[in-house]
């Protein structure tokens, strides 16, 4: 069963690309949801449009990218991948028939918290987290904003409340980040503990001072 990784209009698709890459290296098959809003930031952080006619290409030139936006970093096979416009509300995700481990939205902007959080449908990433919902899957949202207001913090209790986990795309610095990179996977790696998926994209807190200090 695949992974649903919906991907919103917010900054940090180098969020995205890293959770995407790891689900891959693990060996799980992924269903990919990516927002009409989330092509414009996605151009805009990295300078690919992604289209659905093309978008194999497009995925495989934007999860080679790095961090920095470096192109050609990482090698990725993106065979694993099912993609599904966010237009189409009669994709397999749609339905709590559809077999899925759950879904993970990453980046999450507050738009979309919303949409999940009142049940608003509006488009296949909000219709697919619905469904994680209500047939009681692992849905992680990785909420990235900054500062966050009273109705947003409002919307993520109830995502809380709705069984969901929400994790912030707060980066720690106890891992030893010593490139841009290492912040970023910190965080994809928090989302995929999160979903229980195994990786090794950070150094783990180990209880012992200094142990995240460059060269340790």
């Amino acid at each position: 069963m695949p992974w649903i990784v919906g991907v919103s209009g917010a900054s940090g698709t180098p969020y995205a690309a890293a959770v995407l890459r790891a689900l891959l290296e693990a060996g799980e098959a992924v269903d990919l949801v990516v927002s009409r809003a989330s092509r414009l930031t996605l151009l805009d952080e990295t300078g690919i449009a992604f289209r659905d006619a093309h978008w194999q290409d497009d995925l495989r030139q934007w999860l080679a990218r790095g961090a920095d936006g470096k192109p050609g970093t990482f090698d990725v096979d993106v065979s694993g991948v099912r993609y599904w416009s966010a237009g189409d509300l009669a994709a397999g995700p749609s339905s709590g028939s559809y077999p899925a481990k759950g879904m993970l939205i990453v980046p999450a902007s507050t738009a979309s918290v919303a949409g999940v959080a009142l049940g608003l449908s509006k488009d296949l990433l909000q219709r697919a987290a619905s469904v994680t919902l209500k047939e009681r899957r692992t849905l992680v949202v990785a909420v990235r904003e900054t500062p966050l207001n009273g109705q947003t913090l409002r919307h993520l209790v109830a995502l809380d409340d709705a069984g969901a986990t929400v994790v912030p795309a707060s980066p720690a610095f106890y891992a030893g980040a010593t490139h841009i990179q290492d912040l970023v996977d910190f965080v994809a790696g928090r989302v995929l503990d999160a979903a229980g998926v195994a990786h090794g994209l950070y150094r783990r807190w180990k209880g012992e001072l200094g142990g995240g200090t460059p060269g340790t």
